[in-house]
């Protein structure tokens, strides 16, 4: 019969790994049961998006406060006070970034927790296959890409495409324009490949931080992370978006396998 829960996870231990398949289609209807003052992407497994509140506070800063904000995640910052919110948010504490908070503060924050994850936001286990794709070309190169974002763990995909969305509306205002009354408005001066120079080493990391045998990144590897962050960024939405046909394949698998979720997940579409 039907079930009630607020997480895949509750159903069993050995519930289908088949779940996984779905879990970067997020739609955008929400359960009537469940609040409606706040509309949220979910993710399949388990039903609350998991995105650190660290990484979406500062991109929601950012967004609203830096994309104007010329070099952002180049200039400096404030040691001090990046620690300070770098403790806060440790803590536990209710962080709120507001106006008052340095655009560059934030930018390093949000850099540093990416550097500093126990395991990179892209295991490192899928460094190697990631890095290989570098030398593929067109809708190849994007449908292993794909299928590559699918074994990462729910929390990693959520964050990726937290930030990678983030990071294509930072790009998206790297150059000047025109506001409607004719004034200029400056351009950030982030243009994708900018970003994927800066932030592709602490998403995609060969090893952990800290460990010993992590040694300086050889040209080759740089290059391939660069370009292969360039396309997360470039074509994330695609890349986040499974198709009707493996949905109806993954479901027609999962009825084989796993029925008593076949009601849940249609009544969540």
């Amino acid at each position: 019969g039907a079930m009630s829960v607020d997480s895949i996870a509750d159903l069993s231990d050995n519930t289908s790994k088949l779940l996984e398949a779905l879990q970067l289609s997020h739609p955008h209807e929400l359960d009537p049961r469940r609040s409606l003052s706040k509309k949220k992407m979910l993710s399949l497994n388990p039903i609350t998006w998991q995105v650190p509140r660290i990484v979406d506070r500062c991109c929601k800063h950012i967004e609203t406060h830096g994309l104007q904000t010329v070099g952002i995640f180049r200039v400096g910052s404030s040691k001090k006070r990046v620690q300070q919110l770098r403790e806060e948010f440790d803590r536990g504490a209710d962080v709120f970034l507001d106006e008052h908070q340095s655009v560059h503060d934030v930018a390093a924050l949000l850099k540093e927790f990416l550097r500093d994850m126990p395991d990179s936001l892209i295991p490192g286990e899928l460094y190697a296959a990631f890095l290989s794709t570098a030398s593929m070309e067109g809708p190849g190169q994007l449908a292993a890409l794909q299928l590559l974002l699918f074994l990462l763990p729910p929390c990693h995909s959520d964050t990726l495409h937290r930030l990678l969305r983030f990071l294509s509306e930072v790009a998206r205002h790297a150059e000047s324009s025109r506001g409607p009354d004719g004034q200029e408005i400056p351009g950030n001066k982030m243009t994708v490949s900018n970003l994927a120079t800066i932030f592709g080493p602490n998403i995609l990391q060969k090893e952990k931080p800290g460990e010993k045998d992590a040694g300086a990144m050889n040209f080759e590897d740089s290059a391939a992370i660069i370009l292969v962050l360039q396309r997360l960024i470039e074509h994330h939405q695609t890349l986040f978006t499974v198709s009707p046909e493996t949905q109806r394949d993954v479901l027609r698998r999962l009825f084989q396998t796993d029925p008593d979720v076949i009601d849940y997940l249609l009544r969540r579409k």
